[in-house]
């Protein structure tokens, strides 16, 4: 388990953004740098809105990367002296998923998850995971959403067993699932 690490899980527009940005900040210590990870690939007009607003939520005092893929290789960058919000780990999931197309498959994602891990255990920053639990509603019609479904599942259960606080969103409210013992 990772100390340095926290996932903050949730539904969408459930306030796990507001939540993660304001735990960010209360990491940030004297000598720290506040990063923000965007997955996010502004692929239309309303994704660009969503992205603009959480910018302008989030103020110039951060530091910004976009990595809608390559996530495992960035988290290599970050030093001790680093507080990173990595906001989020569905959309870059949904984006591995799209870019390998049909050779895309659960064992390639594991890997992927697996190489993500890996990251995570040797970044020494004060990691914060974004992600949304899908899981919560009712099985989706389409393969590739039950797809999309099942391996988010997995890879939010990876993150949380390496995690050392894992907290649930709901209606803006924080509910605890992991707490570091003192």
């Amino acid at each position: 388990m990772n100390s340095k690490v926290s996932l903050i899980l949730g539904g969408a527009r459930s306030g796990k953004s507001s939540f993660a940005e304001q735990l960010a900040k209360r990491k940030l210590t004297p000598g720290k740098s506040l990063h923000y990870v965007a997955t996010a690939i502004p692929f239309d007009e309303e994704m660009q809105a969503r992205i603009r607003h959480h910018q302008q939520q989030r103020g110039k005092h951060w530091i910004a990367h976009e990595c809608p893929l390559e996530l495992a290789q960035l988290l290599s960058t970050f030093t001790a002296d680093d507080v990173v919000l990595i906001e989020c780990l569905t959309l870059w999931l949904n984006n591995l998923i799209f870019s390998l197309g049909g050779t895309c498959s659960n064992h390639v994602l594991e890997d992927h998850i697996a190489d993500l891990l890996d990251a995570v255990s040797a970044c020494p920053a004060e990691l914060i995971f974004v992600s949304n639990e899908v899981g919560l509603g009712i099985v989706p019609l389409g393969e590739v959403s039950r797809y999309f479904v099942d391996n988010a599942g997995r890879m939010n259960q990876k993150i949380a067993s390496v995690a050392l606080e894992v907290t649930f969103i709901a209606a803006g409210l924080p509910l605890k699932l992991k707490e570091a013992s003192l």
